[in-house]
């Protein structure tokens, strides 16, 4: 019997991709045909997904005839409301065999594993998350160590099924391990890596396979099964760049974001002056979230990169939608404790225009440019070239004293801005940065204070 497994991964709300991959979908599928999807489909940074709750998400998959879809981090970053609501939609199948309340119940909706039938193979396919639970903890869940949850899944269906699919949204590195030490696993559709296989690998007689991601390639599994185990098989990634977008996900994507911008144009207060922005150069709305964040998280001082925002606010009403627009990034808040001199080596970085044109990418960045670095409580004296002095409330920054900083996840990684990872002690807040923009800009004495100068040229 000759299988078809289409599959796809790390798609990143890149919907009109995706409907260039429904469209070959449509094309080389047929009733002996698969088709999966390793996680990180839904990107909150899409307003068609924030406007529905994620269901515009889940429409579209079932659109494209989707069999299953694992839960990756993005997924789970919505929020435990929104996941279960996605997963209980009843329009695709979410699995996770990891993925739990904190208090280890079972999350509505969410299968650890399902079973499908396909020209008389039974397919049990098992779904992975990634144990990102310094985040997952903040929103009420806990994922737990994938490799005994699925071995416990190939014992609970012994007998139930002849070939197993795991859906892993855990890593090549990860994948590549577990095909190593656990028997039982016939292919690993991965994800989370973004990594374009030229070639399936083969380790301990599993097959593994990925295909990029943001809606670049269709990945195609051939397999042959002879006496319930698998003989040969083919694998391909195809580039769709030329394939027209599928008419039904388009009619399906308009449909969604029309709801999405009745729901999100709804007017949340008004600010009485336009406050811009600006990569490079310090403007007053970065000012403000700096203000924000360190309003947030008692610190030292505080430091946020412009480029986490793509835009300035007008004179007049703000709402959800104009705030997802400026602010698609899904960074959370963050407390760490770094010495002077790291803080120091970051703001000259930021004083050269190139570094702030730099590209933004790295986790959870949904912006383009990198950005100059904004601080509360702070001031920094500079001749364009070379820190002169930063003055904090408390005398000058002094290079071996450790410093409480308020920032977000993405600089406290040392994304962008390298000598910032150099921290101890770090601690999420589960909002996100645009929660605090929302919050903030509704506060008049922050918007007088936002436009005051840090940086100062002597």
């Amino acid at each position: 019997m000759n299988i078809r497994i289409l599959h796809t991964n790390d798609i990143h709300s890149r919907f009109e991709g995706f409907g260039k991959i429904t469209s070959k979908i449509r094309g080389l599928k047929n009733e002996n045909t698969l088709i999966l999807d390793a996680g990180d489909f839904n990107d909150f940074m899409r307003m068609e997904l924030q406007g529905t709750g994620g269901r515009a998400g889940c429409s579209l998959l079932s659109i494209a005839g989707y069999d299953a879809l694992a839960v990756g981090n993005n997924e789970g970053f919505a929020g435990l409301e929104i996941l279960e609501t996605m997963a209980s939609a009843g329009l695709i199948p979410f699995i996770s065999c990891n993925l739990y309340r904190n208090d280890m119940s079972a999350i509505r909706g969410l299968n650890r594993s399902i079973i499908v039938d396909k020209g008389g193979i039974r397919f049990l396919i098992v779904g992975t998350t990634p144990s990102y639970n310094e985040f997952f903890s903040l929103l009420n869940m806990h994922a737990t160590d994938h490799v005994e949850e699925i071995r416990r899944e190939l014992e609970e269906n012994k007998g139930k099924y002849d070939i197993c699919i795991l859906l892993s949204h855990s890593g090549m590195r990860e994948d590549t391990e577990l095909a190593g030490h656990l028997d039982g696993i016939d292919i690993i559709i991965g994800g989370h890596s973004h990594i374009l296989m030229d070639e399936a690998k083969v380790i301990n007689n599993t097959i593994i396979h990925q295909s990029g991601g943001y809606g670049e390639h269709l990945g195609v599994l051939d397999i042959e099964v002879k006496d319930g185990k698998i003989a040969s098989f083919r694998e391909e990634n195809i580039k769709v760049e030329d394939m027209p977008m599928d008419s039904a996900i388009a009619d399906e994507l308009f449909r969604q974001k029309d709801i999405a911008i009745e729901v999100l144009s709804r007017p949340l207060y008004e600010v009485d002056r336009h406050i811009w922005h600006d990569v490079v150069e310090e403007n007053p709305l970065t000012n403000l979230l700096a203000d924000a964040l360190a309003d947030v998280i008692p610190c030292d001082f505080s430091i946020i990169n412009s480029g986490i925002i793509s835009g300035g606010i007008r004179k007049g009403e703000v709402s959800n939608k104009k705030l997802l627009e400026i602010s698609p990034s899904p960074l959370n808040p963050t407390y760490m404790e770094i010495k002077g001199k790291h803080i120091r080596e970051a703001l000259k970085q930021s004083l050269q225009a190139d570094v702030c044109l730099q590209d933004g990418k790295g986790s959870g960045f949904r912006g383009r440019y990198l950005g100059r670095l904004h601080l509360s409580q702070a001031v920094v004296e500079h001749d364009g070239r070379e820190i002169l002095r930063v003055k904090l409330e408390n005398g000058e920054l002094e290079d071996e004293k450790i410093y409480r900083v308020s920032t977000s996840d993405y600089l406290q990684r040392g994304t962008g801005y390298a000598s910032l990872a150099n921290n101890q002690n770090e601690r999420y807040n589960p909002e996100y940065t645009r929660d605090l923009l929302r919050e903030y800009l509704n506060k008049k004495e922050f918007i007088e204070k936002c436009f005051t100068d840090r940086w100062i040229k002597i």
